[in-house]
């Protein structure tokens, strides 16, 4: 069986979010079920050149984009075992970033009409597509509409993942006709309150939709979390399937992590030696029983930064010390910058993105803070769980699949959680996890569960797997 991943971003080559994980970690344990899987991305500039120079040329294409005719060459390039197919047009990707140009729309237009030309040329010919977010939401749609009758494409399956429906592609209707070569019969599959939406498009289209939780799956067919296409999904709810991400155990593993001070397995006395580096290493007073609180994120609304700017002078007269990391809005920004100079014994704010920084902040903290809004599935607290910090979160989407709440008289849990979107209940969490971590019994079984805490991708793995197999049969 072979798969093509199609996807915008992808580590090692090119990341802007937790998209890129999954991408870059996925393919590998789909492999180890029988599932020969290869991965096609734009050629972006900002790929570093030690892969650039490495991709080998293997087919130039002409591609229509409307009335233009665009330059494609199809490069391919092979790592880790693991064959990567780019999309290369300058025009187009040339440029620094990934998103928020001014002509997205016929960016990512012309990549989806690349990808269905550049099908045929592939070394494996794919039985199912897989596509990801509205970046490729074209590409079932042309499947199944201009391309059914031709026979290469005839038996094709399709399968899109919404890794978050917030981002959904929406351009004005012009571009219909313009960019994207459908006939007129098709535009009620595209249209969407009198624009183009390239997520609904492969929401109508797909074969199998599948979202990157249980819960999520569920929550997007209400209002509050459907973005306005609750009743498409609803419609679709019998095709829809929620799949927790897992993590790259071998790539964030806190005995091996070349990032960290001092690599350990299940030691609190190695895991500290981490913590009095890091409160060295960003001038925070260096105290071991003194619970540090970890945020590594995007600083945008959606992770729940209002509730923390509404209690953080509450937050900061408790006994703790708060490390951040992370870039975003700019109000948020100011917060914690303010809230570090204000406090400099108690918060350190770096408004950067630092991979390393990030590992050593994983491995030094004793507590994760993520009380999202809405969270699809969440890739923070399973790093956290991976190095031992315990995650706080809000019960939403995965962050309420992968942590369960510990309970003193079971001695089961993970984690802290609460359930409403509410500042004072998050403080009140913060509150609870503080006296457990004081009470070292309790502290105690809550490490041992998360030690037993296990999301890496064999299971979800074997779970596309097998959604593969049945969609095949079809």
């Amino acid at each position: 069986m072979n798969v093509l991943f199609i996807a915008s971003e992808c580590t090692p080559f090119i990341k802007t979010g937790g998209l890129a994980d999954v991408i870059g970690s996925l393919p590998s344990s789909l492999k180890k079920t029988g599932v020969n899987v290869s991965i096609m991305l734009p050629n972006y500039s900002d790929i570093p050149e030690e892969y650039r120079d490495e991709m080998k040329l293997i087919k130039t294409l002409t591609v229509h984009v409307g009335w233009r005719k665009q330059y494609c060459g199809l490069l391919q390039f092979i790592h880790n075992g693991i064959t990567y197919y780019f999309i290369d047009n300058e025009y187009y990707f040339k440029r620094k970033g990934l998103y928020g140009h001014f002509d997205d729309g016929e960016r990512f237009a012309f990549f989806n009409h690349a990808v269905i030309d550049s099908l045929p040329y592939l070394e494996d010919k794919p039985d199912v597509l897989h596509c990801h977010d509205w970046q490729t939401g074209l590409i079932p749609a042309y499947i199944k509409t201009m391309y059914t009758y031709q026979p290469f494409y005839r038996e094709l399956k399709t399968v899109f993942t919404i890794h978050n429906l917030m981002y959904q592609g929406i351009y004005p209707a012009t571009i219909f006709h313009d960019l994207l070569n459908f006939s007129d019969e098709h535009y009620f599959g595209l249209e969407y309150n009198g624009c183009i939406n390239f997520m609904k498009a492969a929401l109508f289209h797909s074969d199998v939709l599948t979202t990157v939780s249980e819960t999520y799956s569920k929550e997007i067919q209400y209002p509050y979390f459907g973005e306005n296409l609750e009743g498409m999904l609803i419609h679709r709810k019998d095709d829809l399937h929620g799949i927790v991400n897992g993590v790259d155990y071998e790539e964030y593993n806190p005995e091996t992590d070349p990032y960290i001070y001092k690599n350990y397995s299940h030691s609190p006395i190695e895991k500290m030696v981490n913590k009095r580096l890091l409160q060295e290493e960003l001038g925070l007073p260096k105290v071991e029983d003194v619970p540090m609180i970890a945020i590594v994120s995007r600083f945008v609304e959606q992770k729940g930064f209002p509730l923390i700017r509404h209690v953080l002078e509450e937050l900061l007269s408790l006994d703790i010390q708060l490390v951040i990391l992370g870039t975003g809005d700019p109000e948020f920004e100011h917060a914690f910058k303010d809230a570090a100079n204000r406090f400099p014994e108690k918060v350190s704010t770096s408004v950067t993105f630092s991979e390393p920084l990030a590992r050593k902040i994983y491995a030094a903290s004793d507590l994760f803070l993520m009380p999202s809004r809405f969270e699809p599935c969440g890739i923070g607290q399973l790093i956290a769980l991976r190095y031992e910090s315990v995650p706080i979160v809000r019960e939403t989407g995965g962050l309420k699949d992968t942590i369960e709440p510990y309970d003193e008289f079971s001695s089961n849990g993970n984690g802290f959680s609460f359930t409403n979107y509410n500042a004072h209940d998050m403080l009140y969490t913060i509150k609870r996890s503080l006296r457990f971590y004081k009470d070292k019994e309790h502290w105690t079984k809550i490490l041992e569960n998360v030690y037993q805490s296990n999301y890496s991708w064999e299971q979800s793995a074997k779970r596309y797997t097998d959604l593969y197999i049945k969609t095949l049969k079809v």
